[in-house]
């Protein structure tokens, strides 16, 4: 018999993009990057690693940091709410 552990995502935590925006989900760390996406408003994201990238300026200040909310996407830090001006979550790979 196989046990399952349990996922990553169960324990995951949940971040609120900026209220009553629509916020870009790139495919790499910086606005020159192609837009993958777009989260709706009053989206949450699971941030699972971040990394430094082009500095962007939005609802939470300015910020370098990228977010890595899934396979090839990412969403600037400066428009997530994560409580802090630095890192939450383990730099990306």
């Amino acid at each position: 018999m196989v046990m399952s552990s349990p996922s990553a995502e169960a324990a995951q935590t949940y971040y609120p993009v900026a209220p009553d925006v629509n916020v870009n989900v790139r495919s790499g760390p910086g606005t020159g990057y192609r837009i993958v996406r777009v989260l709706p408003k009053g989206a949450f994201v699971a941030i699972f690693c971040q990394k430094p990238g082009e500095s962007v300026s939005g609802p939470y200040g300015t910020s370098n940091i990228w977010d890595n909310i899934g396979v090839g996407e990412y969403v600037s830090d400066a428009y997530v709410k994560t409580g802090s001006d630095g890192y939450v979550a383990p730099r990306c790979a």
